[in-house]
């Protein structure tokens, strides 16, 4: 039964992968890129999270502070809060269709999607994707999944700021009356 404790989440995460490289092939031509300065700093911080999150062979004891007991419950929990947060990321791929992109781009016939998911938050694969990292915090138990959860929302929030500023650009008063009635990842407070 340890296999299935050890493999749940690299599992769960592998497949969300597959899912999101397969559903990157029929999409929009992209009329404007983000520079590749920004994406090549968001795949590295990526690696250093896959590193933090899949070893416990780094030498750096601090990073295993237990900061609450492992057990069940925690991993339980942990499994389903990442469920969820991957299925909400999901749904929100499919529902912002032709339109998604990994990078920050703005998309030939770009269309501003205001339903579904984003009728919750404007970047709900973000949020999704952050409840994934923080069920995965709440099963380790240690201070290195809290770490790797304030990295990559750090570097979500970079490319975020990145992608209001060319929403506002190419949708305007639209977009901003947009972003004003709905909050960027968490309802009600973020």
């Amino acid at each position: 039964m340890l296999w299935f404790y050890e493999s749940f989440f690299p599992v769960v995460w592998i497949a969300f992968l597959v899912y999101w490289q397969i559903k990157a092939i029929n999409t929009k031509t992209t009329q404007r890129l983000e520079p590749a300065a920004s994406r090549i700093l968001r795949v590295f911080v990526f690696l250093i999270v896959i590193i933090i999150l899949s070893t416990t062979r780094i030498p750096l004891p601090w990073l295993y502070l237990q900061l609450w007991p492992q057990g069940l419950f925690p991993f339980w929990l942990g499994a389903a809060v990442t469920v969820a947060g991957l299925l909400f990321a999901v749904w929100a791929r499919e529902h912002l269709g032709k339109n998604w992109s990994r990078s920050v781009t703005i998309k030939q016939d770009h269309e501003l999607i205001t339903s579904g998911p984003y009728a919750v938050v404007r970047h709900p694969i973000y949020t999704g994707s952050l409840a994934g990292f923080l069920g995965m915090a709440i099963a380790i138990s240690q201070l290195r999944g809290v770490i790797a959860l304030v990295l990559i929302f750090l570097v979500f929030w970079i490319k975020l700021r990145m992608e209001e500023q060319w929403m506002l650009s190419q949708f305007g008063e639209t977009y901003a009356a947009y972003a004003h009635q709905t909050a960027a990842l968490v309802p009600y407070l973020l």
